[in-house]
């Protein structure tokens, strides 16, 4: 069994509190997201015979050992999850997934939005309120939220939604010919005076992005809340946006995004139209025995809390993450460890069972069995 040290990631939408808080130091400026995995952007580093290396070069130098038999012969030399600490403070980019054969396919194209060759369906629980943007409204419901606007030149988008074409009614938005910030004010001029929850958030992400009409994604989309410990699995072609919250989050050991707005980074909206489902909608995951298990083999999510101790075969690649109190962690190979908030450990499939318990909060990845 492995400590693991974490590349902490400083995207700008990063908050300045909750990562460092929860790992008891100061942060420097905004700190997005912990990365826990073998994902070669930014694997987790741990010490082997008195050297470090990575999490991703132990995999590769032994990944029957590391994974299991089962594991590597179903997803290769590879850990098939990546667990996550992600600290939103303001909203992410709007964006959407691929599929396996979209990923597959796209990367095998050359094509740059395709960083791997994988899928990347996610699942985030939540650690504080966590909301977010994720699926589709229906497309009636979204023309009469526009259409309360009052914003003339809408009248294409709000014409696109009464005929059902919700992708339509986006493409409108995403190649609105510049200039856009008098739209978009316009917008927030009309927003301002309807005074419900969706119409504030239009502001709110105006004024973050002040020339881009993806700031109507509130009316196009449902809104979230989740309270601490509710759970949401994202699969391949959903639309989302994440708010605002602190949460652990869960997907397959991949960093394909393609965006739609929301950010200065690029945008390629016929690749992203092309994958995104207008049908597709976000999972509660509702957890089972402290367990929470989207319907994807790459991986599950465990919560163990305090006093509630459990024991888990072995055979699995297991990392384990504590974020309250202290967390004892022991494997049947006779490693041993207690884990403090922000800590965690890697157990390869060879050490064979693992205990988890203590006063403290622990969250446990593994592929499905």
């Amino acid at each position: 069994m492995d400590l693991l040290t974490n590349v902490i990631k400083d995207y700008p939408w990063g908050s300045r509190t909750a990562i460092a808080e929860l790992t008891g130091r100061p942060a420097t400026g905004p700190e997005a997201e912990m990365w826990l995995g073998a994902h070669p952007a930014a694997p987790s580093r741990l010490t082997r015979g008195g050297a470090e290396t990575t999490l991703t070069e132990v995999v590769a130098a032994d990944p029957v050992g590391t994974l299991g038999e089962a594991v590597a012969g179903r997803f290769g030399a590879r850990l098939p999850y990546l667990m996550k600490l992600i600290a939103v403070a303001a909203p992410l980019s709007l964006q959407v997934h691929p599929d396996a054969g979209q990923a597959a396919d796209g990367h095998a194209r050359g094509n740059v939005n395709y960083i791997d060759p994988w899928h990347k369906p996610e699942m985030v629980c939540a650690l504080t309120p966590f909301t977010g943007l994720a699926g589709f409204r229906p497309p009636e419901q979204s023309a009469m939220l526009v259409e309360r606007l009052h914003v003339d030149a809408l009248t294409p988008v709000v014409a696109a939604l009464r005929d059902g074409d919700v992708l339509g009614a986006l493409r409108v938005l995403l190649e609105w010919p510049a200039p856009r910030r008098e739209l978009v004010e316009a917008v927030v001029w009309a927003a301002s005076a309807v005074h419900t929850p969706d119409y504030a958030l239009v502001v709110r992400l105006a004024r973050r992005y002040p020339e881009d009409p993806a700031v109507l994604a509130p009316l196009l989309m449902r809104r979230h809340a989740l309270a601490p410990g509710e759970a949401l699995f994202l699969g391949a072609g959903v639309l989302h946006c994440y708010l605002d919250g602190f949460a652990v989050e869960i997907m397959a050991c991949s960093d394909n995004v393609l965006r739609a707005g929301l950010t200065g980074k690029r945008v390629d909206v016929e690749e992203l139209l092309r994958i995104t489902d207008p049908a597709a909608q976000p999972l509660p995951v509702e957890p089972v025995g402290g367990a929470y298990v989207p319907p994807v083999p790459e991986f599950l999510l465990r919560r163990t809390a305090p006093g509630a101790g459990e024991t888990l075969a072995g055979g699995l690649p297991r990392i384990v993450l504590c974020t309250e109190g202290v967390v004892g962690v022991a494997t049947a190979g006779g490693s041993e460890v207690k884990l403090r908030p922000g800590e965690s450990v890697f157990a390869a499939a060879s050490e064979g069972s693992v205990e988890i318990g203590g006063d403290g909060v622990a969250f446990c990845a593994e592929p499905q069995a």
